[in-house]
Formats: structure tokens, sequence, C-alpha cells
């Protein structure tokens, strides 16, 4: 027998892959929120971060 079909067995399994995806959009959108509003500054220093010797 195949995955799938225990899955369907189980009662409520849908609710995991909903929410998964209501994490994941809510967790993109804050971030993409955040990239167009924070400071260029502070995005320079960020890029900059890997190369430093410090």
């Amino acid at each position: 027998m195949k995955f799938i079909h225990y899955l369907e067995k189980i009662m409520g399994v849908d609710i995991f892959a909903i929410s998964a995806f209501v994490i994941f959009f809510t967790i993109f959108i804050v971030m993409a929120v955040w990239a167009f509003t924070a400071d260029r500054k502070l995005i320079t220093r960020i890029n900059s971060l890997p190369l430093d010797n410090q």
C-alpha cells in the first residue's frame, strides 16, 4: 500500500498542509515587506558582512 493511502485514512490531516502553507506565506510576505522598507545603509552593511575580516 502506498503512503498516500495511509494519509487519506487520517482525519484532519489536511490541516497540516494548510497550516504549513499559511506559515510559509506569512513569513514570505513579512520578509518581502521588510526588504522593501529597510534602510539602504542597513542593506549594504548586511551585504558586506561575509567579506569583512572582523
